[in-house]
């Protein structure tokens, strides 16, 4: 085989008549290597592939002619209608050119090697141990029969499912979610006012455009409670309120104080106290949005997960009119399917629709399906189980690991969700050291002083720790580690 022009260091030297040395390259033995790898329906993409490669990382450079198709196709053993693909594929690309009798050349323009491309997901970068809250067990989540389901759904799907969905959700999925969360959470829920979205994160953005539009100009947040709620409000054009959190919730006093006329909140298990409203709590804060007529904006954070008692019912149930009702799969199964949903105020829902519309005109109709069949057939209800039995574990393991290695620890909050609140006795402080020490070696943690304003001077270390994404025998490993790097006080 006969390659014209310039070559680079491949083995191959350019003897200054416009062909190279041999009739082989070392590129063309490893194309060799690979296609033989590979299977058969498959080698036409592998062989464009690697042409991609080598001319992007400059083994075949600006201007090097390509031997013809019959000749590549005879070196390569591979059919002549195979080459010929490539080539168009990659004329096409704009990495090759050709011209009628003229052959086929690299084209004109050095491709550099691809740079490299960030992952700016939220890993704690080389930790050793991981207590960071908010993540489940993303190696539970149920591929086969998730799979199952896709193969099903794909087969019954119709075609027309495929044109653009209705804002509001596929209706299937919205019929299917209100029946879950009137039987799970107790929620009044009618499918026609029920919004599939993009996570809590996006029904709060839609909820913040829709006060805003309304003349809100702040809105009351629980302290502590989630920083990333205040980020995406104001997003919206929205100041955050913060409003303090006994042990029976929100405290009403300061909320009446703040001249607010909307709030968040996360009443079945607050996020990160891990508090439960009280009955009385909730009744003084419905009467609130009343009197103000005014709405509460409920997260319904990992409300499915209690493990003494069966989950307390959504404050939505109370009062549908005057309660805005956000959850999603994210903590239940992955925070990956960015599935979510909002169940609005009748006077809200029209206006929230339509900026769903213009904001994504839907969200994947696939994805959809496949939840609604997920749900219909009984698997996210076993899910669940399988999940709840697993956390409970490793919640009891995390609170016998820190009675050894941390005696004198408080844990604060119910039986319930995928974090505690460790309270640690005086001596293992300062905080700020002890979470220095932590992060040196390896243990990725968060205190509870970064979830709120509140910050209590009594010499304690606080901590929110996660642990429904590690494995018991993980747990144990990290709070020992945790214990050898802050030492004893």
């Amino acid at each position: 085989m006969t390659v014209s022009g310039t070559t680079s260091g491949d083995g191959a030297t350019g003897r200054g008549d416009g062909t190279a040395a041999g009739s082989r390259t070392a590129w063309t033995d490893a194309w060799d290597v690979l296609l033989a790898s590979a299977p058969a329906r498959r080698r036409g993409r592998v062989l464009q592939s690697a042409l991609r490669e080598a001319v992007r990382s400059g083994r075949l450079a600006a201007g090097t002619r390509l031997p013809s198709s019959r000749e590549l196709a005879a070196d390569l053993g591979v059919s002549r209608g195979l080459v010929t693909d490539a080539y168009e594929q990659l004329t096409a690309e704009g990495y090759l050119r050709s011209g009628h009798g003229s052959g086929t050349w690299v084209g004109d323009a050095v491709r550099a090697a691809a740079p490299a491309v960030r992952d700016r997901a939220p890993h704690p970068a080389g930790a050793r141990a991981d207590f960071v809250p908010g993540t489940p067990d993303l190696s539970l989540f149920p591929r086969a029969a998730w799979g199952a389901a896709q193969r099903s759904v794909l087969a019954r799907l119709p075609h027309r499912a495929l044109g653009y969905p209705d804002p509001r959700g596929m209706p299937e999925l919205r019929t299917a979610l209100a029946a879950l969360l009137t039987r799970r959470r107790g929620v009044v829920a009618d499918p026609e006012r029920l919004l599939v979205c993009s996570g809590v994160a996006q029904a709060m953005t839609l909820l913040g455009f829709a006060l805003h539009r309304r003349g809100a100009r702040t809105v009351g947040v629980e302290d502590p409670g989630s920083p990333e709620n205040v980020a995406v409000l104001g997003a919206t054009g929205l100041r955050t309120v913060p409003l303090p959190v006994d042990s029976d919730g929100l405290v009403p006093g300061a909320l009446w104080r703040a001249g607010v006329r909307a709030v968040v909140t996360t009443p079945a298990h607050q996020y990160p106290s891990g508090i439960a409203y009280s009955a009385a709590r909730r009744t003084e804060l419905l009467d609130w949005a009343r009197s103000v007529d005014g709405f509460v904006l409920e997260d319904d954070y990992d409300g499915d997960f209690r493990y003494d008692r069966a989950p307390v019912g959504a404050l939505q149930g109370l009062d549908p009119e005057r309660v805005a009702y956000m959850g999603s799969v994210s903590k239940s199964m992955a925070p990956g399917l960015r599935v979510g949903w909002l169940l609005a105020p009748e006077e809200l829902t029209e206006e929230l629709v339509e900026r769903k519309r213009t904001m994504d005109l839907g969200n994947p109709v696939l994805e959809q399906a496949l939840l609604a069949d997920f749900v219909e057939q009984g698997g996210y209800d076993r899910h669940l189980r399988r999940c709840r039995l697993a956390y409970q574990r490793r919640r009891d393991t995390l609170i016998a690991a820190l009675d050894e290695h941390f005696p004198g620890t408080e844990v604060s909050g119910i039986a319930a969700g995928l974090h505690i609140i460790a309270l640690l006795p005086g001596r293992y402080g300062p905080e700020a050291r002890f979470l220095e020490r932590a992060a040196g070696a390896g243990v990725a943690l968060r205190a509870l002083a970064y979830h709120g304003t509140a910050r209590p001077d009594d010499g304690r270390v606080r901590l929110v720790m996660g642990y429904a994404h590690q494995s018991p025998s993980d747990i144990t490993r990290g709070v020992r580690l945790l214990a050898a790097a802050v030492g004893r006080g």
